[in-house]
């Protein structure tokens, strides 16, 4: 089962915001996931994101692959 570590869409119309969660690959974007490590808002202008840093690392070294968006959060948190 190859895994992602990717975004799942919430909120309303035109105030989205995300979960990053671990799903598998053929699962639908806002579809199964396995977990939820964090959050993201697009929108607010500080604090604009939370991940666990220590279940994403855990995931990572499992060989989950993070989609390029998730990738760059995760550098700005220190993943």
């Amino acid at each position: 089962m190859a895994v992602r570590i990717r975004l799942r869409r919430e909120g309303r119309k035109k105030l989205p915001m995300y979960r990053i969660v671990i799903a598998d690959k053929e699962a639908p974007r806002d579809g199964r996931f396995i977990e939820t490590i964090g959050s993201y808002r697009p929108k607010d202008e500080k604090d604009n994101f939370t991940v666990d840093v220590e279940k994403a690392r855990k995931w990572i070294a499992q060989g989950a692959t993070p989609t390029e968006t998730v990738a760059s959060l995760l550098k700005r948190a220190g993943v």
